[in-house]
């Protein structure tokens, strides 16, 4: 990932005599209209089976990928004409990356264990009662693209006329889009959305994130539905 202020050549274009950043001013109204088009509609459920919860959030997973990966990646080669390494499409720094990853894990066990008790999360968390293979590869198809289009796509596409307050608000819209998740949950995602930022910054790369948000999510899966089972 290309994080340079300098890096740019990010075009200006005039609205209404307003001149603003093409792919910044682009990435932002993309990014708002795919998770208004997540929150709305269910694309893959409407044409797959689903008799069982795992497999309506196998569903929603997929769109998942279609609307926070596929989507940001073809308008990355197609319409900004540039590398998805350029937006975090990458390993990056791998030996710092894992470093970050297995410490974060580590910190944050505590954490989760004692966030999984908190009121509210048993209940929204229940319906991931799964297999351990299954509970993991929904997940992890739910949170990849999701990854991407925050600490990759939009992330790369703020920084060049941002600079470094581009960690804090790529955060933003991603705590917005947990408003119908438990409170503890949703209030933390400011912090959490701004920490994933850093270690993408730092890493040059979604990747390590994706592996945090990956392991957070299966871990608090895991609690709730023993407390529940």
């Amino acid at each position: 990932m290309d994080l340079r202020e300098d890096r740019g050549k990010d075009r200006t274009f005039r609205l209404f005599g307003l001149p603003l950043p093409r792919k910044a001013t682009m990435a932002t109204v993309l990014v708002t209209l795919l998770i208004m088009v997540d929150y709305y509609y269910d694309g893959f459920n409407r044409f797959l089976p689903y008799e069982s919860m795992g497999n309506f959030l196998r569903n929603k997973a997929l769109d998942r990928i279609f609307l926070y990966l596929v989507i940001p990646l073809l308008v990355i080669v197609v319409i900004f004409r540039e590398r998805p390494s350029a937006y975090g499409f990458a390993l990056g720094d791998w030996r710092r990356g894992l470093l970050i990853t297995l410490g974060a894990c580590v910190v944050a066990t505590p954490i989760l264990f004692a966030a999984a008790h908190a009121p509210g999360m048993a209940e929204y968390y229940a319906n991931r009662h799964q297999p351990m293979g299954e509970l993991v590869a929904t997940t992890a198809l739910d949170l990849v693209g999701w990854e991407f289009v925050f600490r990759g796509f939009y992330l790369a596409a703020l920084y060049p006329v941002m600079g470094p307050i581009a960690v804090l608000i790529q955060a933003v819209p991603f705590a917005l889009a947990h408003l119908t998740k438990p409170p503890l949950e949703t209030l933390s995602t400011i912090f959490g959305g701004a920490a994933f930022g850093w270690v993408a910054w730092r890493t040059r790369s979604f990747v390590y994130p994706f592996l945090i948000h990956l392991y957070i999510m299966v871990f608090v899966a895991l609690i709730v539905t023993r407390l529940i089972v």
